[in-house]
């Protein structure tokens, strides 16, 4: 059975909630699923899997948050070839660089030579129904591309 891999920072719970939903979906379809606070897990965790996902908000003016730096440094030397990516954030459309840690991260994976599995989700603070419809799709996405 193909594992998903999560990795989250979450301040005010929002980044968590989103990481859950797609957790959730994903182990509806029948995927092995991990889903680890960043400062408890190391990058090359992901080594193990077959999908790899972050979900990071972004702090003020479009900073990663600080406890996700030496995951997202770390994650940047990794050669995950073969394996699928995605990621997932919340923001706060109030500031100029919404959710720029979604993006960030996918600058970051792509380094690692991995295959984007699936647009990224962007999330203005706490999910809504639109939302986890498109969670769910995401991580239907990124099932699809292991299955």
């Amino acid at each position: 059975m193909p594992l998903a891999k999560i990795v989250y920072a979450s301040m005010t719970g929002n980044t968590e909630e989103i990481a859950d939903v797609v957790a959730e979906k994903l182990e509806s379809l029948g995927l092995d699923v991990d889903l680890d606070e960043c400062t408890a897990v190391d990058a090359s965790d992901f080594q193990e899997a077959d999908i790899v996902i972050v979900a990071s908000y972004t702090y003020g003016d479009g900073e990663l948050p600080d406890e996700i730096v030496d995951f997202y440094d770390d994650l940047q030397d990794l050669d995950l070839t073969g394996k699928v990516f995605g990621v997932i954030g919340s923001g706060d459309t109030f500031y100029d660089e919404f959710c720029k840690s979604v993006d960030d991260f996918e600058v970051a994976f792509t380094k690692t030579s991995a295959t984007k599995g699936a647009d990224s989700v962007k999330v203005d603070l706490a999910a809504e129904e639109e939302d986890i419809a498109k969670l769910e799709a995401f991580a239907e996405t990124l099932a699809a591309k292991v299955n």
